[in-house]
């Protein structure tokens, strides 16, 4: 992992405007506990030259059992304090599905919120790949919805499967990687898969994942790095979908 005491004051720039995963939301997951901790990480994406957030919150089974209802009112929260600061960003309310039970019961009651342009992200077990995926991907896109696959390389039962990821991929499934996994933050295991990810072309959007202001820090270190011009110049800019989620 690149060197992370030494931090240089300029700023640094992404070349899109819309993170499109994030755990900006207050006191809704194990990211931001309230609405003080959301501003600083706020405007620490506004550093980054990000001036759209897509709010996705976890949905998961028994630990952040969230709903429509319960996510959009902590996004009025947090709209509120934005405009009470006036910080020039826009916010928007999704989720990251986690695909298991619950996930399935939403989805059957219709009780889900995705991206603008119909797009869902969706997070796979790290265990073990859900049996019935190919099915349910299948409905998703049958029913309207864009399903994007959340770090896809944190998954580590895809490491020794990678023909499975272009199987995915080509099954019309969007791959979105962390920031952080290139950096090293989640180990050498996810970095490698990402490296491959974006060698093949696999590559559609990027996300900081941030569920505290000190991921935004360690981005920012990264984007100042050889590495990360390197491998942007590899993803291609045109090629990502970041903005297109409209």
């Amino acid at each position: 992992m690149f060197n992370l005491f030494h931090r240089k004051k300029n700023k640094v720039r992404l070349p899109y405007h819309t993170d499109v995963h994030s755990h900006i939301l207050p006191g809704v997951d194990h990211g931001s506990q309230d609405v003080q901790q959301s501003l600083e990480m706020l405007r620490a994406e506004l550093e980054m030259g990000i001036d759209r957030v897509i709010c996705t919150s976890h949905v998961t089974a028994e630990t952040f059992e969230n709903t429509s209802k319960s996510l959009t009112e902590a996004g009025k929260v947090l709209q509120k304090a934005i405009e009470e600061v006036e910080l020039p960003i826009e916010i928007q309310v999704s989720a990251e599905y986690r695909i298991d039970e619950y996930w399935s019961k939403l989805y059957a009651a219709g009780d889900i919120l995705p991206m603008p342009g119909g797009y869902l992200l969706l997070e796979n077990s790290f265990q073990q790949e859900l049996l019935e995926l190919d099915e349910l991907l299948f409905d998703v896109q049958l029913k309207g919805y864009r399903p994007i696959l959340a770090h896809p390389e944190r998954y580590s039962y895809y490491s020794r499967r990678r023909g499975r990821l272009e199987q995915l991929h080509n099954a019309g499934v969007k791959f979105q990687i962390n920031i952080l996994s290139l950096t090293g933050y989640f180990g050498a295991g996810a970095r490698d898969t990402v490296l491959w990810l974006i060698k093949h072309g696999m590559v559609d959007f990027l996300g900081s994942d941030m569920h505290n202001v000190e991921h935004a820090h360690i981005i920012q270190d990264y984007l100042r790095t050889r590495d990360w011009r390197k491998q942007f110049a590899q993803i291609g800019e045109n090629r990502l979908l970041n903005d297109n989620v409209r």
